[in-house]
């Protein structure tokens, strides 16, 4: 029977950022053109929540799940200026000092990124996310020359999808897949009807 999915997955690739504008009145999202961020060395993204158990006839009658999204770090070589100025604020006055404003309420943005694996490439995109700034490092230049990365600590929450009716908190899609191609130039929502997996 030939492979159909990946067994496994690695190398992380083609990573990405778009500004997201959320609608208060019902948490739904409209985005910016994505911006690239090359040099990604890592990401790892823990889930976040926890399973509820309630108990009755001494056994757990009643589980429920409490998807509150995910966090974790971002590792790149270097976040481009675009993505420092569109997520952190990060300006240039008129005499070209670049500043940082302290008063920048948070940005959401959509994270993009894709993973190789050993078949499929997968495109991923985390749909409403915040994230921390970058640290201010360096080191002294030894033997040997290191890069100094950045990370940014990442948290991803749902946003509401009125096509499905549903807050959703990520999404992803192969080779292929209609919105495989267009992937990078424009933020994709599911679209209905579900279809289960």
């Amino acid at each position: 029977m030939p492979q159909t999915e990946n067994k496994v997955k690695f190398g992380l690739e083609k990573v990405a950022v778009a500004v997201a504008t959320i609608d208060e009145s019902n948490n739904s999202a409209t985005y910016a053109t994505p911006i690239m961020v090359p040099g990604a060395r890592s990401l790892s993204l823990e889930p976040q929540g926890e399973l509820s158990k309630w108990y009755a006839d001494n056994i757990a009658y009643y589980i429920s799940n409490d998807n509150k999204g995910y966090e974790g770090d971002l590792e790149v070589a270097r976040f481009p200026d675009a993505v420092m100025s569109a997520i952190w604020g990060i300006a240039t006055a008129a005499n070209g000092i670049t500043y940082e404003d302290a008063d920048i309420e948070a940005v959401h943005f959509a994270l993009l990124f894709e993973f190789k694996g050993d078949l499929k490439h997968t495109r991923h995109v985390m749909y409403n996310c915040v994230a921390t700034r970058p640290a201010v490092s360096s080191a002294t230049v030894e033997d040997t020359t290191e890069p100094q990365t950045e990370t940014s600590t990442i948290t991803a929450s749902p946003v509401f999808v009125s096509a499905l009716n549903k807050n959703v908190v990520r999404g992803k899609c192969v080779e292929g897949d209609t919105a495989y191609s267009s992937w990078y130039t424009s933020v994709t929502l599911p679209t209905a009807p579900a279809i289960t997996t």
